[in-house]
Parts: C-alpha cells; structure tokens; sequence
C-alpha cells in the first residue's frame, strides 16, 4: 500500500484540478471508518482555508482590511457548520 496514490478532482463551474496523493496517508488522517477520501481532503482544505484566513486577519501586521475581517468571519460560520465546533475549540488557538 506504500506506492498507491489517490487523485482528487477539485471542480468549480469552469475550472478543474487534480491532487494526487499518498493513499496510506489519508487511511492514517481518516477519522471514522465510513469518512470518504473527498471527505478527509474537504476537511483538511477547510482547516487550512480557516488557518490562512485567521493569520492574516488577526496575526498580520496593522490592523486588518475590512473586507478580510468579513471573510474570516464568513470562514469561521462555514467552518463551524462543517464540524459543529469553532476553529478555536478545535484548534485550542482562541483571542
């Protein structure tokens, strides 16, 4: 099992890519039996997206554009929704 991959398409109306990784790796970060491989890779987009979002409204130099600050807080809603607990709950990082 240490050669197999798995490729991902990640689509939008017009746009596709592939990501090819290694399968082992998402038996290893898979949390329940029944989580998909699109599941375990839709999560691991998510915390990333609520990551980069949170570093650069809220650890970037001088304060925040507005506009970032809206989509941080839209991020945090969506991320919520997806596992039922905040960025800070799940990550124990909290302001």
């Amino acid at each position: 099992m240490a050669n197999e991959t798995v490729t991902l398409t990640i689509e939008t109306d017009d746009e596709t890519d592939e990501l090819t990784v290694p399968a082992e790796l998402l038996e290893i970060l898979r949390e329940s039996p029944d989580e998909t491989d699109p599941q375990v890779v839709g999560d691991i987009a998510m915390f990333g997206l609520a990551q980069r979002i949170h570093s650069a409204v809220h650890h970037g130099q001088g304060e925040p554009d507005e506009d970032l600050v809206t989509l941080d807080e839209q991020t945090s809603e969506l991320f919520e929704e997806r596992f039922g607990q905040t960025f800070a709950e799940l990550t124990g990082h909290d302001h």
